[in-house]
């Protein structure tokens, strides 16, 4: 008996075992409780729930959570009572379709592995419902933890989950689960082979391991009888030597026993595609293989598999060899758990798989990345042509997905650090530890211009000024090397792809109609030089840069004055075919985001065609892929599609599996592995959070602090690894805890000062501390669900995180740190906080936090965004009209100290570099000028300024000077003024130090200090 539901089973959610619902969103959990019922099938009462829901929702009951799990192999299935809900006989099928699934092995219920079936509610009234487990499939669309064996073992069992009706309102009632009958024998065992597919090299022997394996390891208790013979492939009798014969595992046969079966190809050395082999295999007296192994005599010989030859005569013999339906494939991509069976892969030629966020192998590890993504790549070589899959993962900030690699800060914190050198450098290193793990292909950067804090999507932008948005792509030549993509191959390099295009962070508030979304999806609302100068402009950046493929936006363009209305991107072909393709001259691939071609007007063959035709290359399908080939097929068919344009996406395509050494390397090089989360890269890391560190405020020079202090530490994300990561880390949305490996901002702190106290809420006593670091912020979320206004989220601190800062500084000297996604509306205690942070997410490294809070790294990070006062605000952007913010764009304080030392840098360099080039020349003079001041807060700060504002018009007819050589001359010039201005802000002073950063930022380096010394003169 699992459940009596007589008041035994508690109502509790993990990690407490009990009944809980769950659901897409707030309302979508049912409503449950335990009735009292005259006519319940057993006992009392039952276990009665209502439901109205709009995505998806259900109940799970963990009979155990992490304890003794149940062994349910000795019998035959499980099964219930349930209440019909039917008031009029229904053909078999017709009724409403409930899903039931049980949890198989793994760590616990919530780690488990889903097997699941359905039944539909045909009756009225109770009725028996037994579901044997020989029915129950492995779930393909979501696995916990991406699945584990794909075997359903019955031995470590702990509870089910139903998942009800979506759409129409209904109740329910479940009265007594409970295991019945006995197992059969025969599915107690299985017959497995080590592989689906066996390339060889043509003349080459594939040797097939037959193994038994049974229901917890135990001996066979009847014989296991194999009979296997070589059947009709497409290879030919004269390429190998067929074999058969019958082996038997006698009973006591101990679990994992093998027996080898050896097929031997002939080699005839005429150029020819690949040619299969089946492996029939007949088993008596247990369950068989659930696909034909196949034994594959490799492609050769044919001139797209010559290296040698370049890529474009490559890729026009092989697009030459290509069925319709091999090239429809190409253009398809499906999510890994998607699939019914990996033997899918070969049989619709499938061109792209994916790992959605949080769809992650069993264990999640390096090597348990490998071998899945090998194993997906053994299946491609199955194909007639033996094209390989082009695998892709959301690495957004370090391969997020990976327990144990380096996760960076998220990209609004990359922006903060106005280091385009750092952003190189975080590229390379995503995609050192992306490529480790066989995946060649990156869903980043997100070139994306936020003009909209509410967007629950800003973290993962850059900035809200399209010239820094510019500036910080050099992350694309880290993860892709030179434009021409000529270092693609190479083992620290991925394909890139620029998302999501375009207008994504433009979108009107209160524009979507994507769920409970306020912005996120919505419509971006531009004139058509808006468009240009703020959304496009970083696109054709990427494009200059050679990214490898573009992403477009679930979102809709609205060009004010062109009568067309909202147009959805992924069928907007103007932009896409237009501009993009024709006008940049983008030569990448176009890959669709997550089933958004769904969201298109129109039945699905018109999204299809609306899509492809509108410049889309591949279709992120991701799971419909069957329906989808179908489609697509049809549309080209029929002529709605021309094969010329199929030709071009498929050319595309191959194009970047060329440039990727796909061809040639297949596989994980299994050798990397300790490239993921390595010392060296988290040292980069570290020193990305340190630079993305931005000290709005610091009265009394408050910071750094000292070791020799009394440190009193609070907060709710002091503490927490995950919250200071963010979404879109291990999994999608992101969740608090130690998710993964990496040290918390309070670790920093303490490797600085051992003694420090630390007290989540403040409870502790506060008194006799020198000073008191709070540390507070938001919880993870990903895309629409954190749009401000959705799921409770604001721009504003927790009532508990206001409680907390106004704890501690009311008792002592304190520092507040902001970890957050987006700026946090602070104005109501800014006045009591003596030195304010903006955080953002940094990562898993927290240390590098502690190092600018104890001086061993100044702060030199810069506001990527503007720091709004107030919510109403909102949008508020550097070079609006109206302007008066809490902190304005481009704001940052440092010491002068570390102002100096940067100008004195960038002189020296100058220097070294200007032998031949005058200005540069001349610039140094000025610069010298500048550094002869001793004290630049002093009285003669006016003519640092003014030798500044010289050496900035020399450096911009200077073609030596450098991103940094040209940032640290406007930043000693920012340092004077934000001396002078302290925490005096108002609308003429903001304007004029953003209007400075932005004009820093575009090369007007003169201009930009001019404005500098107009803010000076303000105060």
């Amino acid at each position: 008996m699992l459940a009596s539901f007589e008041g035994a089973e508690p109502f509790a959610s993990p990690p407490s075992a009990g009944i809980f619902g769950w659901g897409s969103d707030a309302d979508d959990p049912p409503t449950m409780e335990l009735q009292a019922r005259a006519d319940a099938p057993q006992g009392d009462k039952v276990l009665h729930g209502t439901y109205n829901i709009s995505g998806y929702g259900g109940f799970s009951h963990d009979v155990t959570f992490d304890q003794n799990p149940g062994d349910w192999s000795a019998h035959k299935g499980i099964r219930f009572w349930w209440y019909g809900q039917n008031t009029a006989p229904l053909p078999p099928g017709s009724g409403k379709r409930i899903f039931f699934e049980i949890k198989d092995g793994g760590a616990n219920a919530e780690a488990s592995e889903l097997w699941n079936t359905s039944f539909t509610d045909d009756w009225e009234g109770w009725h028996l419902v037994e579901i044997p487990f020989a029915e129950l499939n492995y779930r393909g669309d979501y696995q916990p933890v991406g699945g584990i064996d794909q075997v359903l073992n019955l031995t470590q069992m702990w509870g089910y989950a139903i998942t009800m009706p979506v759409g129409t309102p209904g109740e329910f009632a479940i009265d007594q689960v409970e295991v019945y009958g006995k197992a059969d024998p025969a599915l107690k065992a299985s017959v497995v082979t080590d592989a689906g597919v066996y390339p060889v090299k043509e003349g080459g022997t594939a040797q097939v391991k037959v193994t038994v394996a049974t229901t917890g390891s135990t001996p066979l208790e009847e014989p296991v009888t194999v009979d296997y013979r070589t059947a009709t492939g497409t290879a030919g009798a004269g390429d190998y030597t067929p074999v058969s014969g019958t082996f038997t595992f006698p009973a006591g046969t101990p679990s994992g026993a093998t027996q080898v079966v050896s097929v031997v190809t002939k080699k005839d050395r005429t150029p020819e595609v690949a040619e299969t082999i089946p492996l029939e295999l007949t088993v008596t007296g247990a369950k068989a293989p659930s696909t034909t192994p196949q034994v594959i005599i490799n492609a050769h010989d044919l001139p797209y598999l010559n290296p040698r030859l370049p890529v474009k005569l490559r890729v026009k013999d092989l697009l030459s060899r290509m069925t319709l339906a091999e090239k429809v494939g190409q253009m398809t991509q499906a999510e890994r758990n998607a699939l019914k069976s990996k033997s899918d892969i070969a049989t619709y030629a499938l061109g792209s798989l994916l790992s959605g966020g949080g769809s992650v192998p069993t264990p999640n590890t390096p090597a348990g990345w490998a071998a899945m993504i090998d194993t997906f790549q053994l299946n491609a070589q199955a194909t007639r042509l033996q094209v390989p899959l082009i695998y892709g993962v959301d690495a957004v900030h370090g391969h997020n997905n990976v327990v144990g690699a380096t996760i960076l800060p998220h990209n609004i914190g990359m922006g903060a650090t106005h280091d385009p050198d750092l952003s190189r450098r975080a590229g390379e290193l995503t995609a050192t530890e992306v490529r480790a793990t066989g995946v060649p292909w990156d869903f980043a950067p997100c070139v994306c211009v936020v003009r909209d804090d509410r967007w629950g999507r800003s973290y993962e932008g850059i900035s809200e000024d399209p010239a820094l948005v510019k500036a910080m792509a050099t992350v694309i030549t880290g993860m892709q090397g030179k434009a021409d993509g000529t270092e693609l191959a190479q083992s620290n390099h991925v394909l890139a792809t620029a998302k999501h295009y375009v207008g994504d962070g433009g979108t009107t508030y209160g524009s979507s109609t994507t769920g409970n979304y306020k912005i996120d999806q919505g419509v971006t609302e531009v004139t058509q030089q808006q468009l240009e100068a703020i959304h496009l402009d970083p696109f054709k950046t990427a494009v200059d840069l050679g990214v490898g493929s573009v992403m477009p936006s679930y979102s809709s363009v609205d060009i004010i004055g062109d009568d067309q209305g909202p147009v959805k991107m992924h069928g907007n072909a103007a932009l896409i075919n237009g501009v993009l393709k024709q006008r940049m001259g983008f030569d990448g691939f176009v890959i669709s985001d997550w089933q958004a071609i769904d969201q298109l007007p129109g039945d699905y063959p018109s999204d299809i065609r609306t899509s492809i035709n509108a410049g889309l290359d591949m279709i992120m399908v991701p799971t419909n892929y069957v329906d989808f080939i179908a489609g697509l097929t049809a549309e080209v068919t029929a002529g709605r599609v021309t094969q010329a344009r199929v030709d071009d996406a498929v050319s595309r395509i191959l194009t970047q599996k060329f440039k990727l050494g796909l061809f040639e390397h297949p596989y994980t090089d299994t050798s990397r592995f300790d490239q993921v989360g390595s010392a060296a890269h988290r040292t980069i890391a570290r020193e990305a959070a340190a630079k993305s560190q931005v000290l709005l405020k610091n009265d009394g020079n408050l910071l750094p602090l000292t070791t020799t202090q009394k440190v009193y530490v609070a907060g709710s994300n002091a503490n927490d690894l995950g919250n200071q990561m963010g979404g879109w880390s291990i999994t999608w949305q992101g969740a608090s805890g130690n998710t993964t490996t990496g040290t918390t901002i309070l670790d920093g702190i303490k490797k600085n000062v051992p003694t420090a106290t630390f007290s989540q809420d403040a409870s502790a006593p506060t008194d006799g501390y020198d000073v008191g670091v709070v540390v507070v912020g938001e919880k993870p979320y990903a895309e629409g669900i954190g749009d401000v206004g959705n799921n409770g989220h604001t721009l504003g601190l927790t009532d508990a995180d206001k409680a907390t800062v106004s704890k501690v500084c009311a008792a002592m000297k304190c520092v507040v740190l902001v970890v957050s996604g987006r700026p946090q509306v602070i104005a109501d205690q800014l006045g009591d906080i003596d030195a304010l942070v903006a955080s953002w997410l940094p990562g898993t490294e927290g240390d590098g936090v502690a190092d600018v809070l104890f001086g061993k790294s100044p702060f030199s990070g810069r506001l990527p965004v503007t720091w709004p006062r107030a919510l109403d605000q909102e949008p508020l952007n550097v070079g609006d009209a109206a302007y008066n913010p809490q902190y304005p764009f481009g704001w940052g304080l440092t010491t002068q100290a570390a102002a100096r030392q940067q100008l004195a840098t960038a002189q020296k360099e100058l220097l070294h570099k200007g032998s031949r080039d005058a200005a540069a020349l001349a610039a140094v003079v000025y610069l010298e000028l500048a550094l002869r001041v001793k004290d630049w807060s002093g009285p003669q700060a006016p003519g640092a300024l003014a030798a500044l504002g010289q050496a900035g018009k020399f450096l911009q007819k200077s073609k030596v000077d450098s991103f940094a050589d040209d940032d640290a001359v406007v930043g000693a010039a920012r340092w004077i003024a934000q001396d002078q201005i302290g925490q005096n802000l108002d609308e003429a002073t903001s304007k004029l130090t953003s209007d400075a950063a932005h004009l820093a930022l575009t090369g007007d380096l003169s201009t930009a200090i001019s404005k500098l010394a107009a803010a000076y003169k303000l105060h």
